[in-house]
């Protein structure tokens, strides 16, 4: 699997060490993510060091960010594997999510501008615009979307909470989207929740937040049914 392309490796050349270890966290993560780097695939140190053409220390530094995120299991004597998808790791990262988000969509209801409905039709618009199939795309601004309703609640510190715990939904969600079309129901309730906010309707603000975010749940299970083998063997708790 083509890990990296000859410019990244170049471009990570350029950069000072500190910065190194991030980017290469960024570019692995997404992968994860996209599964092009497979849940129980192992990667290598040595390997991913040559990719980049950098020294091992960036490389670990960024596998044990990604451990952190519980995106790979560092394994010693043994190696680093991406991480199998855990179902009941989704389930807590969503019922630390929703209330969350319930808050601030509730408080933005309360408290908006014009200017704040103007952004978030613009992210809307843009979603409008990205081609079937581009689900890269697609999975960036439904977050830019998200993280744009923290930052004008002024709840950054909240949305890193969510960022935090979200790593296995985002891999269940790009999933999703390569096996059902529903980039325009979620794009749908994008709208519908500006509707609401700029109709100072909080009970169908969060309404519509809570039918959105229990989506995920859902896909989790199209997901698991469609990838077994991407998923933990466990007894999942309540939904």
């Amino acid at each position: 699997m083509n890990t990296a392309t000859p410019s990244l490796a170049a471009s990570f050349a350029l950069q000072e060490a500190p910065s190194l270890g991030n980017k290469i966290r960024q570019f692995l993560r997404a992968a994860i993510v996209r599964a092009e780097l497979l849940p129980g695939q192992l990667i290598s140190e040595i390997e991913m060091s040559k990719r980049f053409e950098i020294g091992r220390q960036p490389v670990r530094e960024a596998f044990i960010s990604l451990a952190r995120e519980q995106l790979v299991d560092v394994r010693p004597s043994r190696g680093t594997y991406v991480r199998l998808i855990s179902m009941n790791e989704v389930i807590d990262a969503w019922h630390v999510r929703e209330p969350i988000e319930v808050s601030i969509v509730r408080q933005i209801t309360k408290k908006h501008d014009a200017q704040t409905i103007a952004q978030l039709r613009a992210l809307v618009a843009q979603q409008k615009l990205i081609a079937p199939g581009d689900n890269e795309a697609f999975l960036a601004l439904d977050q830019e979307f998200h993280h744009t309703l923290a930052l004008l609640a002024n709840r950054e510190f909240a949305w890193k909470v969510i960022d935090g715990a979200k790593a296995q939904m985002d891999r269940v969600c790009y999933l999703s989207y390569t096996i059902s079309s529903q980039v325009d129901e979620l794009v749908d309730d994008h709208t519908a929740m500006i509707d609401a906010i700029e109709a100072r309707d909080a009970k169908t603000a969060v309404r519509v937040m809570e039918k959105h975010l229990a989506k995920i749940l859902d896909a989790a299970r199209r997901v698991a049914e469609k990838y077994p083998d991407y998923f933990v063997d466990e007894s999942p708790r309540e939904w």
